[in-house]
């Protein structure tokens, strides 16, 4: 029974947060005059008062968080919060389905960056913030910042952060509390937040746009203000700042952290994740512009470099932006940016997919089997660098990879029985899965979500649920073992 009283009185908690994210919006709605005030503040005291009935109550109960309380935690919050954050939505467009408004919502909360709205530009301002906010708030992840105020409440992080993150952790510098933890990670995220909105503001972009776009480019979110996205301004300066921004999102943060204590570059260096991460990005811009001149897609090749590494960075790390139709390009380039958002983003990131880490893992582990084929009885241990990788580790990966593409087989056959096409459905589920947003044909760029059926729509946004919470939270809980005491 205390397991389900810590679950009320954490979620509880959770839904006062977000009323008062609700209430940013409600002070920008009234300070615009945007006609969304009603919306904001019915929904904001909706969420106070429900989250207050939850949390109050359950304030005295004794609290301990076991592991199965934290993947119970993780499911819950990722599921259920978004019901919540569509209040403002649905009260401001009546019209707008449940099924859509929590589309957009889980798209918010898992930055995935899927919309089916259209008509940004005509938007009220407090509702174009909402969206990014959503995207801010949950770059680190909604239970990281519930860890960061746990403390003060009595109740423990820890196994609300390994549920959170299950799989490889790498060892760094950071401080040893989970709390601690939690808001150094924070502090840094919000700081090269802060960076980038002044870059963006320095490159062209007004305020309100250069603060959207920036919760969305550090959260890799890849929402806008705009239905031609990131192409609306056609700026170079603009597109270099996002483009710098979104590589920085997409490597741990917990190497940003000790970059910073420390004043110095080497932990970059050192960091093998970072270092495969960036010359995959490199490499992989190189070929897609060569890829685009030769086909005479544009001009001469730096324009085909310009647009090339823009939205194939947005899509492999995962953010979503756009500036260009890329589903009018050659098959081979839009292939390889969605193939990317499989592998590319670094653990401890905000972005999705395997992971760069596990990447490295399974094709170091590839190696090993093939040096005992040929040496049967040599003991040989995996490294990365000096670190040994244990078997666990090994075997983890594994088991995470073969669910990751398992459930993406299950996913796009569901698409496919609905009557979507190939590739769009291939393509909508390895952007929702991934948390990249936009797909290819009925999905692709120039267009949106907002054309699928409700059946499609549920579809995908479970793929986005999944990959967000990296599968486990998610599947555990239909193991039988898991419900045994």
């Amino acid at each position: 029974m205390n397991v389900i009283f810590t679950i009320i009185n954490i979620f509880g908690l959770v839904t006062i947060g977000f009323s008062g994210l609700m209430a940013t919006c409600l002070l920008t709605s009234a300070i615009a005059d945007d006609g969304a005030t009603t919306a904001f503040s019915q929904g904001s005291l909706m969420t106070l008062l429900l989250g207050a009935l939850m949390f109050v109550p359950t304030l005295r109960i004794p609290k301990k968080v076991s592991r199965q309380t934290g993947f119970l935690m993780v499911a819950i919050t990722w599921s259920i919060t978004p019901v919540f954050c569509t209040l403002p939505l649905m009260i401001y467009l009546p019209e707008l389905s449940f099924v859509d408004a929590y589309f957009e919502t889980v798209s918010g909360l898992t930055t995935t960056g899927a919309t089916i709205f259209s008509g940004l530009d005509q938007l009220p301002m407090s509702i174009n913030l909402w969206r990014h906010e959503l995207n801010w708030i949950a770059g680190m992840g909604i239970i990281i910042f519930a860890v960061a105020i746990l403390p003060i409440l009595g109740i423990g992080g820890m196994q609300l952060y390994i549920a959170e993150s299950p799989g490889t952790v790498k060892e760094s510098d950071l401080p040893p509390r989970i709390a601690q933890t939690a808001k150094a990670l924070w502090l840094v995220y919000a700081g090269i937040t802060l960076a980038c909105i002044i870059a963006l503001r320095l490159a062209g972009m007004g305020w309100f746009d250069a603060i959207c776009h920036a919760f969305a480019a550090m959260s890799l979110g890849g929402f806008s203000t705009h239905d031609s996205n990131v192409g609306f301004f056609n700026s170079l300066s603009i597109e270099m700042v996002l483009t710098i921004f979104q590589l920085l999102a997409a490597i741990n943060f917990a190497t940003h952290f000790v970059a910073l204590r420390k004043l110095s570059f080497n932990p970059y260096a050192d960091d093998r994740e970072a270092r495969a991460f960036l010359s995959l990005m490199l490499g992989s811009c190189l070929v897609a512009a060569l890829v685009l001149w030769h086909a005479g897609t544009y001009p001469d090749f730096f324009t085909a470099l310009r647009h090339a590494t823009f939205n194939l960075v947005t899509i492999a790390t995962d953010c979503g932006f756009a500036t260009q139709d890329f589903n009018q390009w050659p098959i081979f380039v839009p292939m390889w940016m969605l193939f990317l958002s499989c592998i590319s983003a670094s653990s401890g990131s905000t972005g999705g997919g395997i992971r760069m880490i596990r990447t490295i893992i399974l094709m170091k582990q590839a190696r090993l089997e093939l040096f005992k084929f040929i040496h049967p009885f040599a003991v040989k241990s995996m490294k990365i660098g000096e670190t040994v990788v244990n078997n666990k580790i090994v075997a983890s990966v594994t088991g995470f990879i073969f669910l990751y593409f398992i459930s993406i087989v299950i996913l796009v056959f569901m698409l496919l029985l609905s009557g979507m096409d190939f590739i769009s459905a291939f393509s909508a589920i390895i952007a929702c899965f991934n948390n990249a947003g936009p797909g290819l044909n009925q999905v692709g760029p120039a267009t949106n979500y907002a054309s699928l059926s409700d059946i499609q729509t549920i579809i995908c946004t479970f793929a986005m649920l999944l990959g967000r919470v990296q599968i486990f939270s998610i599947v555990i809980l239909f193991v039988p073992e898991f419900w045994r005491k």
